[in-house]
């Protein structure tokens, strides 16, 4: 009984001249904003960046990256969904779509443009009509049994974050348990444990958004050079 959450009603919009949409989602307070900031400070030298942040009431996240200057203010858009987070980035994506496609209009040409979802349960995955990858991220403060809990975001997310893994002997979880766990459930997909106040930049998943850029872009130049080449005045 309960909801299909592995029914996906969107389609995945054309990759071919826009930027790849990243998701960050996970439960509230595992620290998605705090790494959401990270990756923009790590990348924005060098990468064209944009970020859409989700609240169901209020701009709170948008409000700290742009408190902090992550990015200037203009390529920050808050959506205040009024709903349960995962209903704006899986069921009715119109707004969250609206914030990135608006983004890629005033500031194209954008290589990534990362939508944070509001905090939510282990239930919340993105829909693949708003998003190309996506990362979900725990913390070890919720209890090291979290992993094999399992769970769509947990299982199915392109890449799984376990955060503030400096706080896993302040609460008692077994770093060791959580990496089995997730193993076992995940299948072979990635894991990254960090901690943002060892790790201010999250190098590992730094690096891991800078490989999936490298690999989607090979694909969509792969992709046009083995598009027919159309005659001048063919219809």
């Amino acid at each position: 009984m309960g909801a299909n959450h592995d029914h996906d009603p969107h389609p995945a919009p054309p990759a071919r001249g826009r930027a790849l949409r990243l998701g960050v989602g996970g439960p509230v307070g595992s620290g998605k904003t705090a790494l959401v900031a990270a990756l923009c400070r790590t990348l924005r030298d060098d990468l064209r960046l944009a970020v859409v942040t989700n609240d169901i009431y209020t701009t709170e996240d948008a409000d700290f990256l742009r408190r902090n200057a992550v990015l200037s203010d203009d390529r920050i858009a808050a959506v205040r969904t009024g709903c349960c987070p995962h209903t704006a980035i899986r069921d009715d994506i119109s707004a969250n779509l609206d914030a990135v496609e608006s983004l890629e209009r005033r500031h194209a040409p954008l290589d990534l443009v990362i939508v944070e979802s509001g905090g939510d349960n282990l239930t919340a995955t993105f829909s693949r009509g708003l998003v190309d990858r996506q990362i979900f991220v725990l913390d070890v403060s919720g209890g090291d049994k979290v992993p094999r809990k399992g769970g769509p975001g947990v299982s199915g997310a392109d890449l799984l974050v376990v955060n503030k893994t400096d706080l896993a002997p302040l609460v008692g979880a077994d770093l060791g348990v959580m990496d089995r766990d997730a193993a076992q459930v995940r299948r072979g997909k990635p894991v990254i444990f960090s901690s943002l106040r060892e790790r201010p930049g999250a190098p590992e998943v730094t690096g891991w958004v800078r490989s999936v850029l490298a690999e989607t872009h090979e694909a969509r130049s792969a992709a046009g050079a083995a598009r027919p080449a159309v005659a001048p005045g063919a219809p």
